[in-house]
């Protein structure tokens, strides 16, 4: 195993490409009636539960090299549907795409004006001598923002300024990720209020939003102190011996030009900051009350990089150059995000999706409400590794999982704590969630010594919702 090595991420991806469109040719094709909704003046596709039917396959010769589309079958993917899948995911994913590209840019000019240097600094010079409270302080606040309100990609261009605090902290490359990443990845998975996963599914179940939030709040508090306790233990363990590091060789050199510089902001550092989060705060409360999706977000941020060019006085030439520079930094994550999507539409193509949902559903009913709850859990893990979008899989899976917990005597508070259980705790260690292969790709960590490091922890929280999960069936919740 020390001397496994997963291949670059772009070849690793497409690896997983072809392997789900072999499954195209295997697995029985098949599909759900789907309904349309709009609730709160957002259109909804919802699964109609009982209406799956099997699709006969069509082969062809020229099916099996450029497809032959055949009214009422489906066509497992072509040789040409191989390829036209990854530039279909770019398309799919666009929105998120361009996204990751203007967050980038944004930051690469808040950064250029020296925002972020001098906040760094005053942190360090403030909590300096106790990492333990600058750590934790980072750690629950990045957790917070993942489970209330959802955030996640938006993190991606901090990548640079997590490993430089690892570094400073004597820390390695992996504790610089793992700071942000699994922050972010257990404050998602224990969501709150979060509006992607918690509200989404709350919505088709009927339930009140924000309703059966106490349980949430304890599994949230549990989980991120669990994952906290994990990440400083290992921070404890190369600090002593740096052989222990799963990444022991390597040299951790990054660019500390965010070292430079004093730590008392000035009027125009102060101005940024301010202007950044007051905007910032806009675009998150209307995200929860207006509808906003990516690209309102997208022209949220485009603002706040106005206003930092405006109030950092960068000249024209200056500000572009930084801009440029920022889309630059983020090409190889945006790529990430579109070939992730790619399997994703792979599957969808050859309709083999529902035949995954559809027998996982049959599997669960007649079951004791304790095994088909556990199995409802490891379904909704299982379908994360083709279906990375949060929404995307409540929109597949809780039409089914709503009625199907009803018929097994489990609440439907419950069958939402499933869901996003589920949905959450495998996102730290898949490869087809564009998003940790993104920062991953940034912070120059393989997937292979990721995995080694992450899996404990993984396991570790798996357990611990499971046994959540047991706790609101006999509670009731």
């Amino acid at each position: 195993m020390k001397n496994f090595k997963i291949p670059h991420v772009f070849i690793f991806l497409s690896a997983i490409i072809l392997f789900s469109s072999i499954l195209t040719y295997l697995v029985p094709s098949g599909q759900f009636e789907r309904i349309t909704r709009v609730v709160d003046n957002v259109e909804q596709t919802l699964v109609v539960p009982g209406s799956y039917q099997e699709v006969p396959k069509h082969y062809s010769v020229k099916g099996v090299i450029f497809g032959d589309a055949v009214s009422g079958k489906s066509t497992p993917i072509s040789l040409l549907g191989l390829f036209t899948s990854i530039p279909k995911g770019l398309n799919a994913a666009a929105a998120l795409i361009f996204f990751v590209f203007i967050i980038g840019a944004v930051l690469a000019l808040i950064q250029q004006s020296g925002t972020i240097n001098v906040f760094i600094n005053l942190l360090f010079h403030k909590f300096g001598d106790s990492p333990k409270l600058l750590t934790f302080i980072l750690f629950v606040s990045l957790a917070s923002s993942s489970t209330f309100l959802g955030m996640g990609q938006e993190f991606i261009p901090l990548v640079p300024i997590f490993l430089l605090i690892s570094k400073r902290l004597e820390y390695d490359r992996i504790f610089g990720i793992g700071l942000l990443s699994i922050a972010v990845f257990t404050g998602w998975a224990a969501g709150v209020t979060n509006p992607f996963t918690v509200q989404i599914a709350q919505r088709i179940a009927e339930l009140p939003i924000g309703s059966g939030i106490g349980l949430r709040v304890i599994s949230f508090i549990v989980c991120v102190g669990l994952a906290y306790a994990f990440l400083m233990n290992y921070g404890k363990k190369i600090k002593k011996n740096r052989a222990r590091s799963v990444m022991p060789d390597d040299p951790f050199i990054i660019n500390e030009d965010v070292c430079n510089g004093g730590h008392k902001p000035s009027g125009k550092h102060i101005g940024i900051a301010l202007s950044a989060f007051v905007l910032f705060s806009m675009i998150l409360y209307a995200v929860q009350t207006m509808g906003w999706g990516l690209i309102e977000m997208t022209g949220g941020f485009f603002i706040v990089g106005v206003c930092t060019i405006l109030i950092s006085g960068m000249s024209g030439d200056e500000a572009m150059n930084t801009f440029v520079k920022g889309l630059e930094i983020m090409i190889v994550p945006a790529l990430i995000v579109g070939f992730a999507r790619g399997i994703q539409v792979v599957m969808e193509e050859g309709m083999i999706i529902d035949t995954i949902l559809y027998r996982a559903s049959l599997l669960l009913e007649g079951k004791h409400p304790m095994v088909s709850a556990q199995g409802m859990y490891a379904f909704q893990t299982m379908l994360n590794f083709f279906i990375p979008s949060a929404s995307g899989q409540a929109m597949v899976s809780m039409p089914l999982m709503v009625p199907l917990s009803d018929l097994l005597g489990i609440s439907r508070q419950t069958a939402v704590l499933i869901f996003i259980s589920g949905d959450g705790f495998s996102n730290m260690l898949i490869p087809t969630n564009g998003i940790l292969m993104a920062l991953l790709a940034i912070a120059g960590v393989p997937f292979e010594k990721w995995f080694r490091f992450i899996w404990p922890l993984f396991l570790i929280l798996t357990v611990v919702a499971g046994l959540f999960i047991a706790g609101a069936l006999f509670l009731n919740y």
